[in-house]
């Protein structure tokens, strides 16, 4: 259920889409899969080890309790805000809102790269 190796984290950051608030940064992309996975990462900038894995910790409770409710076919990297007073509520209610915006965003991506860029009507290359 998480994204481990470099390539993946890679791949997401290549190709995905970001959405923020104030609470999480998401990049996502989609993935052939039936169910979501997430990767996490925090950085320096947000203290000691021991914060990190706190944030770590309740970032993994809150996708965990909204697992159901994200949508099955994307990748996430999870990016918290350099904010210390984030609620496992809060992480959830960022994740599942800037989730369903990435997947309408994704959709969106590609039903633009299928259709092709000429006027309607017209037939001629």
């Amino acid at each position: 259920m998480r994204l481990r190796t470099q390539s993946e984290f890679r791949r997401v950051y290549s190709e995905g889409v970001r959405r923020g608030d104030g609470t999480l940064l998401i990049v996502g992309v989609r993935n052939e899969l039936t169910h979501p996975r997430i990767g996490l990462s925090v950085s320096r900038k947000h203290g000691c080890a021991v914060i990190r894995n706190s944030k770590k910790r309740r970032m993994r409770e809150a996708f965990r309790r909204t697992r159901e409710n994200l949508p099955s076919d994307l990748d996430l990297i999870l990016i918290p805000r350099l904010r210390t007073d984030i609620s496992v509520d809060e992480y959830a209610a960022s994740l599942e809102k800037l989730s369903r915006r990435i997947r309408q965003d994704l959709l969106r991506r590609e039903s633009q790269q299928r259709t092709p860029n000429q006027p309607r009507g017209s037939d001629s290359p």
